[in-house]
């Protein structure tokens, strides 16, 4: 199972015509059904595409339905033992706590690949691999 990154999910929803090519990839991504997310990621998610400075911001109704369409997927909370593990991993890897609970989220839903665009592409994070699907 993979797991997408909030980048996959606001890629998808993006009327950019400079992002043409990510929100075909991203929807393609989102089509298949072995993904992954988490709390985190929904809520990421809903705080960028309603942001009033975003050009094409979703009205609060159509991103709240976004969010319960993706609930289709499995989504991991980010329980005391999901934020304990990654803190260690924010301290092991020198990454950021959000980047450390996406990829510990990931880990507990037994996913192998975090699919995003903000962690770097091939890394391996103690056998959690990343890939960019943008690139």
């Amino acid at each position: 199972m993979r797991f997408v990154d909030t980048n996959v999910l606001l890629y998808a929803i993006s009327r950019d015509p400079g992002e043409s090519a990510k929100a075909e990839r991203a929807n393609e991504i989102l089509e298949d059904g072995d993904l992954g997310l988490s709390v985190q990621v929904l809520q990421e998610f809903f705080v960028q595409a309603t942001r009033s400075t975003r050009p094409d911001a979703l009205p609060h109704e159509q991103a709240v339905a976004l969010i319960e369409s993706f609930l289709r997927f499995p989504a991991q909370e980010i329980t005391p033992a999901v934020m304990t593990a990654a803190l260690g991993t924010c301290e092991r890897f020198g990454i950021s706590y959000w980047d450390a609970a996406i990829l510990e989220a990931a880990r507990t839903l037994g996913c192998d690949v975090v699919l995003s665009e903000d962690l770097s592409d091939g890394e391996s994070y103690d056998g959690m691999r990343v890939e960019n699907p943008f690139r």
